[in-house]
């Protein structure tokens, strides 16, 4: 299936076919369900192995860990091709986390609404890596926010004078706590991880995780059950849309 979507921000429309599984021994609808067991609960490539497994699905751990390395960031573009238009209102933040015993630290925006913009893992937190992380946005997003909200770290105020002058700054550390809870689902995933190994692997992992996990995770404390229960379909249906898969993997 081929679809017509329009990329937020920008006015033309560009074709979104899934990836291509050639070579590939096992079906997608393995494939693609591995790549959702790891990428959306706090799970291990060995404990996704044993949940296949149980399904009767023999597959290593390692041909698991290929599979996400080169589907889960596909999957992750195609879903934020699908994602609605962007707030005008970006909240900005930084957290520390440690890839081999040494502090880095993870950049993340994300709109009025609680949706992730983007992330970047940088060693630095100085005006430097804040005016790399702003230009990251507006590129990617292809779009100018009316406001920017971020905590009272300077390297802010200085990057946000040097790459969007003419947007509003506001600078409070409790106006942040949307960009703030958005960093929990990332605290998880660290802890059941152990830590990243480089910061190259947690920039691809996070790349990822940013738009696999929130795309299921609807905001379910405003939803009634069948609400939620109708809301979650949908979003499955996209994800087989984007995967190319036609239902549950085998054993099921």
């Amino acid at each position: 299936m081929i679809l017509e979507l329009v990329v937020p921000g920008r006015g033309s429309l560009v074709s979104s076919a899934p990836p291509s599984y050639k070579g590939h021994r096992y079906p997608v609808e393995i494939i693609s369900h591995c790549v959702w067991l790891y990428f959306r609960f706090p799970l291990s490539f060995r404990e996704v192995e044993e949940l296949m497994l149980e399904r009767g699905v023999l597959v290593s751990y390692e041909t698991i860990r290929r599979w996400c390395a080169k589907f889960g960031q596909a999957y992750a573009n195609a879903l934020r091709r699908r994602r609605p238009r962007p707030g005008d209102k970006w909240h900005l933040d930084e957290v520390f986390i440690k890839i081999n015993g040494e502090l880095t630290y993870l950049w993340r925006a994300v709109d009025q609404d609680g949706n992730v913009l983007d992330i970047l893992v940088q060693n630095r937190r100085n005006k430097a890596a804040a005016r790399r992380f702003f230009r990251r946005l507006l590129k990617g997003i292809g779009a100018v926010p009316r406001v920017v909200v971020t905590d009272k770290l300077r390297s802010y105020s200085a990057a946000h004078r040097e790459v969007m002058p003419s947007v509003e700054h506001r600078s409070h550390k409790g106006l942040n706590n949307r960009a703030e809870n958005s960093h929990q689902p990332t605290r998880q995933r660290e802890r059941a991880l152990k830590g990243f190994r480089s910061t190259g692997r947690a920039q691809r992992f996070l790349a990822a995780f940013s738009s696999i996990s929130p795309h299921f995770r609807p905001r379910r404390h405003l939803l009634t059950a069948a609400e939620y229960r109708t809301e979650m379909t949908t979003r499955f249906d996209v994800w087989s849309q984007i995967t190319g898969s036609t239902g549950p993997p085998v054993g099921a």
